[in-house]
């Protein structure tokens, strides 16, 4: 069996399929030359994150094509109902990199609450000339702690988020399109595990109206759920962080109340135009913002390529 990573593989995950007799073809191909390099090298199993596309066209393509895997969560760069219709096994690693997303809305909010981002930026420029005047315009920051904290879906990136907020002290309310109730477990240093009982809305007025801080983890949407009308319900001087998908959150709306004062700052981690956001997002001193780099830690990517390699190991051994 064949396996071209295209947009790379842990070592960790290319040791266990090797270790497993599968070869692993060192190479990066141009979406464009991509078939020919599948058949003409026969490659059994193609990985992917968000660079690679696997349409239809693909896939009618290259029929050897055993296995199509998804290092993360979303799917949304792969056609998989039409890759099972023909008989392809398709695969993703939908908690391995949950943690380090999560870990991320909160390096943004941390940042936002105590302008960071912003001083980071000034203070090379200015720190010299201007300190005390920065100490002042910074000086009315804010505790996460006891604050409430809106978490809009409660996948398991969501629920990584419900947990870290916890852990703050943060009074959290999660909404979902379904309200249900889940148990949450906090583990700690020494072993002790906390459990919570989460129950969840889909009261979204009240949801934005109680919500200080707002995190928005869900899927690719074909909608906003973040627009105008959302806005406009948001309690004054709330901060948002988006680390799901572009197109979740209407980003023009979103720098029209913030400079109305609705919006105190918001953190994108992802864009509508990726890669080439807006010049008038990249230029807003009110956000914090990172190149879609949620699950790229050295421990995602680690858990992504062994939990790939362990399935495709295991698929090596049905189809054998």
């Amino acid at each position: 069996m064949k396996v071209l990573a295209n947009d790379g593989i842990s070592k960790a995950g290319e040791q266990a399929l090797k270790n497993a007799g599968i070869e692993v073809l060192d190479n990066r191909v141009a979406q464009d030359h991509i078939i020919s390099f599948i058949n003409e090298n026969n490659v059994d199993v193609l990985l992917v994150r968000s660079a690679t596309k696997v349409r239809q066209d693909l896939i009618d393509a290259c029929p050897n094509l055993k296995i199509i895997g998804r290092g993360g969560i979303g799917m949304d760069n792969i056609d998989v109902e039409y890759a099972i219709e023909k008989g392809k096994y398709v695969i993703n690693t939908p908690t391995a990199s949950s943690k380090s997303v999560a870990e991320l809305a909160f390096a943004h909010l941390f940042s936002l609450a105590r302008f960071l981002h912003e001083s980071n930026r000034l203070m090379p420029l200015e720190g010299e000339t201007h300190f005390n005047a920065m100490k002042k315009s910074f000086s009315k920051a804010y505790e996460l702690s006891g604050k409430t904290l809106g978490v809009i879906g409660f996948g398991s990136i969501g629920q990584e988020v419900v947990k870290m907020g916890i852990a703050l002290g943060m009074n959290v309310k999660v909404l979902t399109r379904k309200p249900k109730t889940e148990t949450l477990g906090l583990t700690f240093f020494n072993g002790q595990t906390v459990n919570f009982e989460i129950t969840t809305t889909n009261d979204m007025d009240a949801f934005l109206k109680e919500a200080d801080f707002i995190s928005i983890n869900t899927p690719k949407t074909n909608e906003y759920i973040i627009d105008t009308p959302q806005f406009e319900k948001m309690k004054d001087g709330v901060y948002i962080v988006n680390t799901a998908r572009g197109g979740v959150m209407n980003e023009v709306a979103l720098i029209d109340f913030i400079e109305s004062g609705k919006v105190a700052g918001a953190a994108l981690d992802v864009f509508e135009k990726e890669p080439n956001p807006e010049v008038l997002l990249l230029m807003n001193p009110a956000l914090s913002l990172s190149p879609h780099v949620g699950g790229n830690t050295v421990d995602a990517q680690e858990k992504i390529g062994v939990e790939l390699a362990d399935q495709i190991i295991k698929i090596k051994e049905t189809i054998k």
